[in-house]
């Protein structure tokens, strides 16, 4: 399996999916939303893999968003698509336990698709938050429903409406990560993890999984849809195209 934008390591009983665009702190663009989807359909059929593990190259992101040079480019048409959240219910509706190690950032869509995992172990430099606002959109891709339903309605409001990033322990505190790792210890963390779920009855797993999914899956169709037409509206204002150019400058400006 080889991508453009993943990497893909084949262990004893699971697969690791690390996000490779560390340049750009692993942001999500169009072709890696290609390959992980490719990859999670071949690895859903692979009968050595009983489980997968995400992480990001580098040191810094797990994934820190989307990638803000395409997405300021997008459409009404664009949203209505719901490429991210078809992707994140792939994922989501993965046959065999998922868990992400996240070391730094995972803001945005990296946060969404975090939520879209089984177990999320953090780290000591973990940050995450849904800060869309900041950019005059809002959370396309699963947050408005997973999110308030990993912390519950009042905190998931207070995260979406303010669009502020939280470190590792309010994560720990809130829900939204099951643990925190010194830094540079959580991958080895999941993988330890990991092997413990392997160990026990493969069935057992795999049917717990499908009833834990059946009793915390709150999302029909009208409510992505609720999402993806607020997303479409915002990406045809002008207030959304000045700050996402105001964004882009200030990094260039970085450089």
């Amino acid at each position: 399996m080889n991508y453009e934008t993943l990497k893909i390591a084949k262990k004893d009983g699971w697969a690791e999916v690390i996000f490779n665009r560390p340049e750009v702190l692993n942001a999500i663009n169009l072709a890696m939303v290609k390959d992980l989807s490719a990859a999670i359909d071949e690895l859903a059929t692979d009968e050595d893999v009983r489980g997968l593990i995400f992480y990001g190259a580098g040191e810094k992101a797990f994934v820190a968003g989307a990638d803000i040079s395409e997405l300021v480019e997008r459409k009404t048409s664009d949203a209505l698509s719901a490429i991210n959240a078809g992707l994140f219910q792939k994922i989501e509706d993965f046959p065999w336990p998922t868990i992400g190690a996240i070391q730094g950032y995972a803001l945005g869509g990296g946060c969404e698709l975090s939520l879209a995992l089984d177990i999320r172990l953090g780290s000591e430099s973990t940050q995450m938050g849904q800060p869309e606002v900041n950019l005059g959109i809002i959370p396309g891709a699963g947050a408005p429903h997973r999110l308030t339903r990993q912390v519950g309605p009042g905190m998931a409001r207070e995260l979406i409406f303010t669009g502020k990033i939280i470190d590792a322990e309010e994560c720990l505190r809130i829900g939204l990560i099951n643990h925190i790792h010194p830094e540079g210890e959580v991958i080895e963390a999941a993988r330890a993890m990991m092997k413990t779920i392997l160990k026990k009855g493969q069935m057992a797993v795999r049917v717990a999984k499908v009833a834990l999914n059946a009793a915390v899956n709150t999302v029909d169709r009208r409510s992505q849809m609720v999402e993806c037409l607020g997303q479409g509206m915002l990406f045809d204002t002008e207030d959304q195209k000045g700050r996402m150019t105001r964004f882009l400058e200030r990094k260039k400006a970085k450089k």
